[in-house]
């Protein structure tokens, strides 16, 4: 209960403090971090990227599930979350990172990884600039192996067209208990 408390207290000043890199005000509730996890097949997961981590609530899942095995690059922007999860997490599958997602290519290739199995992103779209969200999800797109997954969560529909334009027609999924209400979509690579 401690450790739920203080995830929410630091997800909440980050997020009046940077509001171009929190796109939420609280952490994700284990109906989205579910919904979102199903999506990736953790039984041959080589390589796993997760985009915004925040305080690491995808992070927790994907460590449950993964293989030991699984290289799990975790790429955080922002430096308080970035210290938070360097002292949450001490896993050797975690590849912890204090990048910008738009250079995904260049952040797998310099651990010897040319293809990841899935990439879980929970980047603020909305709030980040048009050039680099589209940066971003070239990069996503490149990044995947084909009939690796991509797995996004956003408040709205407004990623939609950009998702389709790379990955074609989506999966959609809706999360009702979630504050707010999220929606799961689903890109999977050809």
């Amino acid at each position: 209960m401690e450790n739920t408390k203080k995830n929410k207290g630091n997800f909440l000043k980050t997020f009046f403090k940077e509001r171009k890199q929190v796109g939420a005000l609280a952490p994700s509730s284990k109906f989205l971090v579910k919904k979102m996890c199903d999506k990736i097949d953790f039984s041959t997961a080589k390589n796993i990227v997760e985009l915004g981590p925040g305080t690491g609530v995808f992070t927790e899942e994907i460590l449950k599930r993964a293989n030991p095995d699984c290289k799990i690059f975790v790429i955080e922007l922002n430096t308080e979350f970035y210290e938070f999860l360097k002292n949450k997490f001490s896993d050797p599958r975690l590849i912890l990172l204090c990048e910008s997602a738009d250079a995904l290519d260049t952040i797998i290739q310099s651990h010897g990884v040319t293809q990841v199995d899935a990439i879980l992103s929970s980047l603020p779209l909305a709030v980040i600039p048009d050039q680099i969200r589209k940066r971003i999800i070239i990069q996503a797109h490149n990044a995947l192996r084909p009939g690796g997954v991509y797995v996004q969560y956003q408040y709205s529909l407004n990623a939609k067209k950009l998702l389709e334009m790379k990955f074609g027609k989506l999966q959609m999924g809706f999360v009702a208990i979630n504050i707010p209400p999220a929606f799961v979509y689903l890109g999977i690579k050809k």
